[in-house]
């Protein structure tokens, strides 16, 4: 159709259709939104003169998920040593220890480069327009970061021995990809998560899971933004997930109060 043809009842047709074809409220949502982008543009060329009234479908799609702390360790436990002859361990469990202290992106993680880590200011740096929100990000060691980086560094520079220079922070180190970009870890991930007995968990719980720890450990929530890389405050919010143990741990202190008052 043209745009000057489409109209709100033909915008509620198309909703219709995509439901009855079986698509979630979120997916339907992202084609109403490049619609309404497209008329934005054509009423700013002129190419139209007025735009449909387009409301959004409400959205029940937000995830819950995180790790414990002797959730984690457990991810970590049943990490499996070998698969398929060769080795896996080396290559998740880095990933994996990153992730649970910064809360970044899988595809920030694996895309690491020794020129963003400096040992010497102790810092790890997301150059700006490689993050999602297009923002830098500086993310200070940990005494965790700090083990699990200079793991790394020491992995890179037994390759660098035998004639193979890695730029990648995380890499293969085995095989005929050594020292290539250490790309995915579904099918390992998945079978982890099923013998440490959290089945069905996404690495993207690490983020949920850093942005609750850097709350509770008091870092001011503007700081733990732009150490998570988190643009609003409303996605960050979200993910400030409160668990048992927060309402456990609130009990206590309400009673602890009771108690000296």
């Amino acid at each position: 159709m043209k745009a000057a043809q489409i109209g709100e009842t033909d915008i509620d047709d198309y909703i219709i259709q995509r439901r009855e074809e079986g698509t979630s409220n979120a997916s339907i949502n992202r084609e109403l939104a490049a619609v309404k982008r497209a008329f934005s543009l054509g009423i700013r060329k002129r190419i139209v003169a007025d735009r449909p009234h387009i409301e959004m479908l409400k959205e029940d799609n937000v995830r819950t998920g995180f790790f414990e702390l002797d959730q984690f360790l457990a991810i970590l436990k049943h990490l499996p040593e070998v698969s398929g002859g060769t080795e896996i361990r080396p290559r998740i469990e880095p990933v994996i220890r990153f992730a649970y202290v910064t809360g970044w992106r899988r595809s920030e993680i694996l895309k690491l480069q020794w020129r963003q880590i400096d040992f010497e200011v102790r810092t790890v740096t997301l150059e700006v327009g490689t993050t999602k929100n297009k923002k830098g990000q500086v993310f200070p060691f940990t005494e965790e970061l700090d083990a699990v980086l200079r793991q790394q560094r020491a992995r890179a520079d037994a390759l660098k021995e035998n004639g193979i220079i890695t730029p990648w922070v995380f890499f293969y180190t085995k095989g005929t990809r050594k020292g290539r970009k250490f790309i995915d870890f579904k099918n390992s991930w998945e079978a982890t998560c099923k013998a440490a007995g959290v089945p069905g968990r996404l690495v993207h719980d690490f983020r949920r899971t850093a942005v609750r720890n850097l709350v509770r450990a008091g870092v001011p929530e503007g700081v733990a933004m732009k150490m998570t890389g988190h643009k609003t405050r409303s996605v960050f919010e979200r993910y400030n997930i409160v668990s048992d143990n927060d309402i456990r741990t609130a009990a206590a202190r309400l009673d602890a109060f009771a108690t000296a008052k």
